[in-house]
């Protein structure tokens, strides 16, 4: 099994001139990255007076509807990433993809970024963000690194079948995961993720009684926020319904937001941060993964909570007090509204959905749908989890994306 004593520590930048802000109210706020996170970042700096300028391998990208700038480029290439840091005060990231050593050379210009590139260099390699995690004394399903395929058959044997194996980068949604349910399938598997030497990771298959998620927002001084424990449901592998707060008892909700903290701290982490846990049937909690942003299983803090996860991850970025994560309801379900086919990406049927009360619609402004693709969301509040859930479901049944016939 991978042991490691590696603790990973937030860099501070060296500071540099600040350029003018392009709103005199309050700073610029650099995002590297254009999708629907970046979009719903950029109104929530925007509320706070703060000027926004993303980066983005294309124009016509949902966040540059509501953004003051767009910087055309590719987020991987040192030199786009230095271009938007003249442009911005800070700059932080939508997903955690970006190439670490691309952040590097935009933090030694001085320019501040949050979360770091030691934190997304330790996060977005699947394998690193366990080993820390193991080091923190911290919770996670069996694991070992995939050396070559004749490693994934001894290690079904010691760990039982199935396991779970995954790209140790870039994988999200199921997107670089496959359930080896024998040796048989190893060479399926391997094609399925596109295999090479040392890019696999192999854990036990985790048979979880509800998946739970925390987001976590930890500021530059090191204050952390946590909003309350969440249970996802997922189909075809991406999230589908959130609910909060969580159907489990207050013993395990804070086991979960101590386990989700101390995760966090351990990669000294800035900004919000989405941890994914199982909860055991023995009532273990075990981890599953970080995402170093903001996270689809805190979009409900839009409307549920006093500070949203999108204001809270600008107000640390920018080395602001934390606001409050008290829910304002009793509790709220947060459903994804998923691309039905390939199309248009206007949504049919938001007038109906509009007129349900109760129901929050949020479109990401997507030009093209697919199958599968997240292209909205809706949230519903209510005096229980079930009525926020008939309420959502009901609004979501009625907006569909692609082409409908």
């Amino acid at each position: 099994m991978t042991r490691s004593k590696s603790r990973i520590q937030a860099k501070v930048p060296r500071r540099a001139a600040r350029p003018v802000p392009s709103h005199p109210a309050g700073p610029t706020l650099g995002i590297i990255g254009g999708g629907q996170l970046a979009r719903m970042l950029a109104q929530a700096a925007s509320r706070l007076g703060c000027a926004t300028v993303i980066l983005e391998r294309e124009a016509g990208v949902p966040a540059a509807q509501v953004t003051d700038a767009v910087i055309t480029g590719d987020w991987n290439e040192p030199g786009s990433l230095v271009r938007l840091g003249r442009r911005a005060d800070v700059v932080t990231l939508e997903n955690e993809f970006v190439d670490a050593h691309g952040l590097a050379s935009l933090e030694k210009t001085g320019r501040a970024l949050w979360p770091s590139a030691a934190t997304i260099d330790a996060i977005q390699d699947k394998l690193r963000q366990r080993e820390v995690l193991v080091a923190a004394g911290l919770p996670v399903p069996c694991f070992a690194a995939v050396p070559d395929r004749r490693a994934l058959a001894k290690l079904g044997e010691m760990l039982g079948w199935p396991i779970m194996v995954k790209r140790r980068r870039n994988g999200y949604d199921g997107k670089g995961n496959f359930t080896l349910r024998s040796a048989a399938e190893i060479g399926a598997a391997w094609r399925h993720l596109g295999a090479v030497e040392n890019s696999m990771l192999a854990e036990v298959f985790c048979r979880y009684r509800k998946e739970l998620a925390v987001m976590v927002c930890r500021g530059r001084d090191g204050s952390i926020a946590t909003y309350p424990v969440v249970e996802t449901v997922q189909r075809d592998h991406i999230c589908h319904i959130v609910s909060a707060p969580a159907a489990i008892d207050s013993e395990i909700a804070q086991r979960a937001v101590d386990i989700a903290r101390r995760a966090v701290d351990a990669f000294g982490g800035v900004g919000c941060f989405g941890v994914e846990l199982f909860l055991m049937p023995d009532g273990d909690i075990v981890i599953n993964e970080l995402a170093p942003r903001v996270h689809n299983s805190g979009h409900y803090s839009m409307e549920a909570c006093a500070c949203s996860q999108f204001e809270n991850h600008v107000r640390a970025v920018l080395g602001w007090p934390l606001g409050s994560t008290a829910m304002v309801a009793p509790a709220a379900v947060m459903i994804n509204l998923l691309g039905a086919s390939g199309g248009s990406g206007r949504p049919h049927g938001l007038e109906r959905a509009l007129a349900i009360q109760g129901a929050h619609v949020h479109v990401y402004g997507k030009a093209r749908s697919a199958r599968g693709r997240k292209m909205g969301h809706v949230t519903a509040l209510g005096a229980t989890v079930g009525e926020a859930m008939r309420r959502a479901r009901r609004a979501a049944r009625l907006v569909r994306f692609g082409d409908v016939s």
